[in-house]
């Protein structure tokens, strides 16, 4: 059975995502951070996955992450080789992105947001063990990311790599979702909860004021504070969220919608960055300032009915991936036999759900 409450907050940051990435607005990442509260909600199934199908769960969710990746490369990578990308083995990572694949001048800006594939791709690699680990001894191996990004940013490491940073914030929301999977962020009593989670949130801002980006108070440009004003946001939604919501299906339309974003989550992150990129200087031709309330609000809706039809043409590759019948725009009513789907035979013990419901223990 489907948590539509964890659909609702995969929902509210893909949306999130796209309209920041239009708009820029560092307030957006302040307001509701998305690509953390995705990281959680991904180490939560992750843990559920490996509950049921042990270390074969990694293969089973790398099966599911690639193939859209490679339709993306199928189309984009040819077009850089074109363009004046040089031809090496390095282009290979497009297949597997263990380490940023190549990219040029253009390429690098449209498929920026890839760092989300290299990163999740290390996090399913390294869950076996972290759970592991995690079942052992909960508390250290949730703090050791934060302990690892705190001792970066204070500069009592060496100098190290933007991916070990990286390791530091969203591994951290990582192992938050295993947290709420094992049912120990519904478990704490608000008397642990609400201080944490306020502590938190007040050493995120401090950090987050007193050392702001080249954007402002962007949390992109600030790992700590995002780290620490993210855990806070999680321990809340996922530690005090209701156990499901039921009423976003009441309206037929909003559920679908929610429905349509959950199943074709990746195919919507990989694909708006390129139509942002893409209209930005369009848009600029006709007159439309980025500053022009107007001209952004026509920007939005272009890209989301973009990524529209793009999800319309090559979505469907993420139900191939999971295993799942074949939709164009997923979330219809079930049809009888032979009206217009597209099943593929499995085993129904094969089968594995986009989301699993998780059960407050």
């Amino acid at each position: 059975m489907r948590n539509r409450y964890l659909d609702l907050l995969r929902f509210l940051a893909i949306v999130r995502v796209v309209v920041y990435h239009v708009t820029g607005w560092a307030t957006l990442t302040l307001v509701f951070p998305a690509m953390s509260v995705m990281f959680a909600l991904a180490g939560s199934l992750m843990a559920a996955s490996l509950q049921r199908w042990g270390t074969g769960a990694v293969v089973r969710r790398l099966r599911r992450l690639l193939p859209s990746l490679w339709v993306l490369a199928a189309v984009f990578v040819p077009a850089m080789l074109l363009t004046g990308l040089p031809l090496s083995p390095k282009v290979l990572l497009w297949l597997f992105p263990i380490a940023d694949p190549p990219a040029n001048g253009w390429g690098a800006v449209a498929l920026s947001v890839i760092w989300y594939l290299r990163d999740y791709l290390w996090f399913v690699l390294a869950s076996p063990v972290a759970l592991w680990l995690f079942r052992r001894a909960p508390v250290p191996t949730l703090i050791a990311p934060y302990v690892l990004l705190v001792a970066a940013e204070l500069g009592l490491l060496p100098p190290v790599p933007g991916a070990l940073h990286h390791f530091g914030l969203y591994f951290g929301a990582w192992l938050l979702g295993f947290a709420h999977q094992a049912g120990m962020l519904r478990r704490l009593a608000n008397r642990v909860l609400v201080p944490v989670a306020l502590a938190l949130a007040a050493a995120g801002a401090a950090w987050i004021v007193t050392h702001p980006g080249p954007r402002g108070y962007d949390l992109n440009d600030n790992p700590l504070g995002n780290a620490l004003w993210s855990a806070a946001f999680i321990l809340v939604l996922l530690g005090r969220g209701p156990a499901s919501a039921a009423w976003v299906d009441r309206r037929a339309t909003f559920g679908r919608a929610v429905t349509v974003v959950n199943r074709r989550a990746l195919t919507v992150y990989l694909w708006h960055m390129p139509f942002v990129v893409a209209l930005t200087p369009l848009v600029d031709v006709v007159g439309w300032s980025h500053q022009d309330p107007l001209g952004l609000a026509i920007r939005v809706v272009l890209v989301f009915a973009l990524v529209a039809v793009v999800t319309v043409l090559v979505g469907w590759v993420e139900d191939l991936a999971a295993r799942r019948p074949v939709e164009l725009v997923p979330g219809g009513a079930r049809p009888g036999p032979g009206a217009g789907r597209v099943a593929v035979p499995q085993p129904r013990a094969a089968r594995e759900s986009e989301t699993v419901e998780v059960s407050a223990r």
